[in-house]
């Protein structure tokens, strides 16, 4: 008798962060016996923060179970909070999921829905101390687990996430395999990549600049959870 496929199901939205999304993506596409859903209110092209489109497979009434629901980032992920049709789809594929994920500011997406509360999670350094708002823990690592919980930190880390959560479904040894494929060996030309690493000022200036952006959403959105 056929194995069911694995069923990943990717929550897209206006603005997202094309990478957040395409690095994980390019992982899964290597996953064994495995459907990639791409979610969203209807089938029309969804615009990235990139300045191009990814067009989705499924809308959100018709999208079957996921076995991973998964949540990249971006800007668009603060629209979010305001969009109870996709909140409660976050729920709902969230109860029979075996793994609820996300990269970047996705978490707060999974935060927003509640689905965060009380558990250990990453984000974008920039956005991070937000998730406290939600109820979580924000830990400053590139991938973080808790329970049936694996986020990622920011845009890049979505790759280490993806290996992470291969490891989990199928084992170290064909997450390696994978690895070598699409040759992920990174070595970038400057060492620069972390806020550990960078002008601490700078850090400094870009975390409060996100926070005046971004709080208002917030807060707005905690309020409405409170209710």
């Amino acid at each position: 008798m056929p194995v069911k496929p694995l069923s990943i199901v990717v929550l897209l939205f206006p603005r997202v962060t094309q990478l957040d999304f395409t690095g994980p993506a390019q992982v899964f596409s290597k996953f064994p016996n495995t459907e990639v859903h791409l979610a969203w209110h209807s089938l029309d092209p969804v615009p990235t923060d990139a300045g191009w489109c990814i067009v989705p497979t499924i809308n959100l009434e018709e999208c079957p179970s996921a076995d991973v629901l998964f949540v990249p980032g971006g800007a668009g992920a603060f629209e979010l909070f305001e969009d109870p049709v996709a909140l409660d789809f976050l729920r709902r594929q969230a109860l029979s999921a075996r793994w609820v994920t996300s990269v970047c500011t996705g978490a707060l997406a999974l935060a927003a829905a509640g689905l965060l509360t009380g558990y250990r999670a990453t984000s974008h350094w920039a956005s991070l101390r937000m998730l406290e708002h939600f109820g979580v823990i924000p830990v400053s690592e590139r991938v973080v687990r808790d329970g049936n919980r694996i986020t990622g930190a920011g845009v890049t880390s979505g790759i280490d996430f993806a290996f992470t959560l291969a490891a989990e479904l199928f084992g170290e040894d064909e997450a390696r395999k994978i690895q070598l494929a699409i040759e992920y060996d990174p070595e970038p030309p400057f060492d620069h990549g972390s806020p550990r690493k960078a002008d601490p000022e700078m850090v400094k200036n870009i975390i409060s600049a996100t926070e005046d952006l971004r709080m208002p959403a917030i807060l707005k959105a905690v309020s409405l959870t409170a209710v």
